[in-house]
């Protein structure tokens, strides 16, 4: 499971859904302070972008999983 998390594929799309998610999600909840030039909570900033990586990598791995012929998650 650990594997599939870090193949290339995985990692790109991944990467893709939090930029674009993390980007809006960064500017409804700094975006006042952002364009006014005040204080960024940088953590806040980076776990944004962290958290729909993770879940996109979750989802990712949980559908190759499924996939695999013999799982036990397999569809039906």
């Amino acid at each position: 499971m650990l594997q599939a998390a870090f193949e290339r594929e995985t990692v790109v799309r991944s990467l893709k859904v939090a930029l674009v998610v993390g980007t809006a999600l960064n500017l409804i909840n700094q975006g006042d302070a952002m364009l006014n030039n005040e204080h960024v909570n940088i953590f806040k900033c980076l776990l944004t972008y962290a958290v729909p990586y993770c879940v996109a990598t979750y989802g990712a791995v949980s559908a190759l999983r499924a996939r695999k012929p013999g799982s036990d998650q397999e569809l039906q």
